[in-house]
C-alpha cells in the first residue's frame, strides 16, 4: 500500500502487518519497488517494511534543493523519526549512500544497517574528462561556445546515469558522484552488514572490503562482507533471498 511520508514530501510502498521495521532507499534512478520480492518474504515471517520511493524519483516529487546523498539523508531522517521504533535500514547503491549517512547521525533511529552495492568509496583515482571537452568547457566560460554546444558535449562525454538525468536530478548526480563516505564509515556504532555481488560491475566487492576495514572494531558485532556468487549489481532484483537473510538476523 503506497502511503506518504515527511508531510508528503515522500511516498513509500508499506507491505506487512504492524509497526514497520524495515525500511528500504533504492538505487540511482530506480524506485522502491526493487525491493517488493524482499518485503513479501518478510511480511510472510511477520516482518513490516516500507520502500521509499526517494526524492525525484518514482512517485515522490524532485526536492527543492540540488543536493548529494547527505543532502537526501536530510530529507529521509524525519520519515524514520516518525517511526514507532528503531529499524533496520537498507540501503542499495544511491540508498546505500544516503543509509550510510543517516547511520553515522541518527543511529537513534536504527537498529543496524545493511549495505549493498554502494559506491561509498574510490577504489581508483577519478579520470578527467576527455580534452574536448575541457576544451568546450573552457569556451564556453569565455562565452565563445553556446549552452547548446556545452550541453551536446555534456550528453556526448557523460556517463550514462548523467545522460539520463536533467535539471535538479543531474545536480543532485553531480553532487553526489563527488562525495565519498570515509568518515561516516568510521563513526558508525550500530551493526552493519555489507551484502555485495560478486559481479558488481558499479561497486566492486572491493569497495565493501575497504569499507569494512574503516568500520570501528570496537563495533559489536563487527561489521561483515557476504559475497554473493554469481550476482551483479542488482543484489534486491537477483538475490532477494540473500538480503532477506541479512535483515531477519537484526530483527530476530
Amino acid at each position: 500500500m503506497l502511503q506518504t511520508f515527511a508531510n508528503g514530501t515522500m511516498f513509500g510502498e508499506v507491505v506487512g502487518p504492524g509497526p514497520i521495521d524495515v525500511v528500504f532507499l533504492h538505487g540511482w534512478a530506480r524506485r522502491g519497488r526493487d525491493f517488493a520480492a524482499v518485503q513479501q518474504r518478510l511480511a510472510a515471517r511477520g516482518w513490516s517494511s516500507v520502500a521509499l520511493d526517494l526524492p525525484g524519483f518514482g512517485s515522490s516529487p524532485p526536492p527543492s534543493v540540488a543536493g548529494g546523498a547527505r543532502y537526501y539523508a536530510t530529507l529521509v531522517a524525519p520519515v524514520l523519526a516518525e517511526l514507532a521504533s528503531p529499524v533496520v535500514l537498507v540501503g542499495h547503491s544511491f540508498g546505500g549512500r544516503i543509509a550510510t549517512v543517516i547511520a553515522a547521525q541518527h543511529a537513534e533511529h536504527l537498529r543496524a544497517v545493511v549495505l549493498c552495492g554502494a559506491p561509498l568509496l574510490r577504489t581508483q583515482a577519478p579520470t578527467r574528462p576527455p580534452w574536448r571537452y575541457r576544451a568546450l568547457r573552457s569556451l564556453h566560460r569565455r562565452g565563445w561556445v553556446s549552452d547548446e554546444r556545452l550541453e551536446a558535449a555534456k550528453r556526448r562525454y557523460g556517463s550514462s546515469d548523467y545522460r539520463a538525468s536533467s535539471g535538479i536530478i543531474r545536480d543532485v548526480l553531480v553532487a553526489t558522484v563527488a562525495e565519498g563516505y570515509e568518515d561516516e564509515l568510521r563513526r558508525l556504532r550500530i551493526p552493519v552488514t555489507f551484502v555485495w555481488g560478486e559481479l558488481d560491475g558499479e561497486a566492486p566487492v572491493a569497495v565493501a572490503r575497504l569499507a569494512d576495514e574503516l568500520v570501528p572494531p570496537s563495533l559489536v558485532p563487527r561489521a561483515r562482507v557476504r559475497v554473493l556468487g554469481g550476482v551483479g549489481h542488482l543484489v534486491p532484483l537477483e538475490d532477494p533471498e540473500s538480503l532477506v537473510a541479512a535483515v531477519v538476523e537484526f530483527l530476530s
